[in-house]
């Protein structure tokens, strides 16, 4: 069914288009000042009243990234797929949307502590997300989308992880506005990947959740016997 493919691709025009929207609004009032640094997209949305928006924005991407990956898990599954790298994929990609809503609710002028934890979880567990996906890519049969698919997403995953370093050392040095410039490149990285799960959800059929009953052992409590008599 054509319709699930559109969940991921409304999770990467979700996602895309509203750190942009508050990234506009921090600009247009004065939140953040482009002649001094290019800002950061935590810096965006640290003041109101963008930071409302911007915490929404990564709650109900948070919400469509869990969804994205529970469905992702149950199709390779059902394509014969046991291996536990699909199980700690779907693990990460918890721990992805954690973050990711960490992020949103803490803003880093308030509590930086915890908003660094969750860019930790969002930006370095989400690539190692992919690398699982990338690796799954390959191991399960049909793979949709052709021969490119695989590739492409070992490029921009690749891609991504470089940038995160490249981001990481541009810090250190004090390079603030190319260190954001990384994270915003990567940010919207991450939401193509995302968006590329369309090309799989295209041949889903429907999705549903079963649930298993604990099978129940009931002891004999009376046990039958046979004696043969001699007559």
């Amino acid at each position: 069914m054509w319709a699930w493919a559109l969940l991921p691709i409304c999770l990467t025009v979700w996602a895309t288009a509203g750190t942009w929207v508050v990234y506009v609004m921090a600009v247009s009032n004065g939140s953040v000042n482009l002649t001094e640094n290019f800002p950061y997209i935590s810096t965006c949305g640290s003041y109101p009243p963008q930071s409302c928006i911007f915490g929404q924005v990564l709650n109900v991407g948070a919400m469509l990234v869990v969804w994205v990956c529970v469905i992702r898990f149950q199709q390779i599954r059902d394509y014969g797929c046991h291996s536990c790298v699909n199980s700690l994929s779907l693990a990460l990609g918890f721990l992805c949307a954690l973050g990711t809503s960490m992020v949103g609710n803490f803003q880093q002028s308030n509590q930086l502590e915890t908003h660094l934890t969750g860019a930790f979880l969002a930006f370095v567990i989400g690539i190692a997300y992919f690398y699982l996906q990338s690796y799954l890519t390959y191991k399960v049969k049909p793979r949709h989308g052709g021969w490119w698919i695989g590739p492409l997403r070992i490029i921009l995953t690749v891609s991504a992880t470089a940038l995160m370093i490249l981001m990481i050392v541009f810090v250190s040095i004090n390079k603030k506005s190319i260190a954001a410039i990384c994270e915003w490149i990567l940010a919207m990285i991450l939401f193509v990947l995302f968006g590329l799960f369309f090309i799989d959800f295209w041949h889903l059929e429907g999705h549903f959740f079963h649930i298993k009953k604990r099978r129940v052992v009931i002891p004999n409590e009376v046990q039958a016997s046979t004696v043969t008599l001699s007559l």
